[in-house]
């Protein structure tokens, strides 16, 4: 039988019309069919299926629901226009069985990644699939009315303003949701309080401090707003995406960061504070960081970037992934972020060699060390599953 798995702290997120989150004479995904724990389990299976679809037999047999209760559950899903049939598969006996679907288009979700210098927001489908994307430069310092209101446009070029997806500039205007839309994800630099959306001392941003960006973004945007650290949303895109095991990825981008993933979970920890990877000392005394501290891995991994060692930087940074492997066993090492992307062959033989090294003087296997998949919009991407992760009782990692 398959697991049960939580819906995490932020709880399914219901649909959106024109009344607000939830509220009335909105279109879209019938919040009482994502409800249900077993829909849950249902829709997921069907996500997984993709095209080629799955039979109701199968899915009572990988979820132990009986086959009644699946036939309500799926009868329900169609109504409501979250499965169709996707033709009929032969069988070992008797008739054939039709096979479900799931319908991607029947809901949508928005991903942001809030970064200090830009802002990209992608609009995904129901299986994760970009259908739209926006970047547009930001200053994360220009004060919250600025940069709430940056996000919103961003959000509207993506497509979240219920028109179809665009590249180029938001129209002006309030925005007009997408009865589809099920909510937004929203990732940012941390440290942050994930269950009740508030900011803390953004590192370089202490002006942010106690902010309430959830709720704010929430009233202004008049959808259901999920925010979380950019790490572990990316994070999260990854597991949702196939990534397997317990894994850490690093962020090298405006800052250094890590996303978690401790036995297919996120982990945040007890104040969801986890993942501030950048801020270990690994230099007694060493050049100051913008955290206060001095020594930190970021100071000086972002110092030898800006003085163009690459090589230096990822040599840095893999003296933090050593502590990271040495501290919790993971299976796989994964780099993200600008700075990895502009040259990743650099940071990947350079972390890797320093896992070598330290698995050779331990006698364990080394971990091996890859460039995670999605590029640049893994952060956005992995926003919108905070979003989507409920709806397939997957919660929010």
């Amino acid at each position: 039988m398959r697991g049960a798995r939580g819906a995490g702290p932020t709880g399914p997120v219901g649909p959106v019309g024109p009344g607000g989150p939830g509220g009335p004479g909105g279109g879209g995904v019938n919040l009482l069919a994502l409800r249900s724990h077993n829909a849950a389990l249902v829709l997921d299976l069907l996500r997984a299926a993709g095209d080629e679809g799955i039979s109701r037999l199968e899915l009572a047999e990988r979820t132990g629901l009986t086959p009644q209760a699946v036939s309500k559950i799926t009868a329900r899903l169609r109504e409501d226009g979250l499965a169709a049939e996707a033709g009929r598969r032969a069988s070992t006996g008797g008739k054939p069985r039709t096979v479900l679907r799931l319908v991607p288009e029947a809901g949508h979700a928005v991903g942001v990644h809030l970064d200090r210098d830009e802002v990209r927001a992608v609009l995904v489908d129901l299986r994760g699939t970009v259908v739209g994307e926006r970047r547009a430069a930001l200053d994360l310092g220009a004060g919250a009315e600025a940069v709430l209101g940056a996000v919103r446009e961003t959000v509207a070029g993506a497509g979240g303003d219920g028109d179809a997806p665009r590249q180029g500039p938001a129209r002006p205007g309030p925005a007009r949701p997408d009865p589809t839309l099920l909510g937004i994800g929203v990732a940012l630099p941390g440290p942050l309080d994930h269950a009740r959306g508030v900011l803390h001392r953004v590192t370089g941003f202490p002006e942010w401090d106690g902010f309430p960006l959830r709720d704010a973004l929430a009233e202004r945007l008049g959808v259901p707003v999920v925010v979380d650290k950019d790490t572990n949303a990316a994070a999260l895109g990854l597991a949702a995406g196939g990534q397997g095991g317990s894994f850490a990825y690093l962020h090298l981008g405006t800052g250094l960061g890590a996303g978690l993933v401790i036995g297919g979970r996120v982990h945040r920890g007890a104040r969801t504070g986890a993942g501030e990877f950048g801020h270990q000392v690994i230099q007694l005394d060493g050049p100051p960081c913008t955290c206060g501290n001095r020594g930190c891995v970021e100071a000086l991994c972002l110092g030898a970037v800006e003085r163009g060692d690459l090589r230096e930087a990822a040599r840095v940074l893999g003296a933090g992934a050593a502590n990271l492997v040495g501290l919790l066993d993971i299976d796989v090492v994964l780099l993200g972020g600008r700075t990895v992307a502009a040259a990743p062959e650099t940071f990947t033989d350079g972390v890797g060699a320093v896992l070598e090294a330290w698995a050779g003087r331990t006698g364990q296997d080394a971990v091996p060390v890859r460039v995670a998949a999605g590029g640049g919009g893994a952060v956005a991407a992995g926003a919108a599953e905070l979003v989507l992760g409920p709806v397939f009782g997957r919660g929010g990692g």
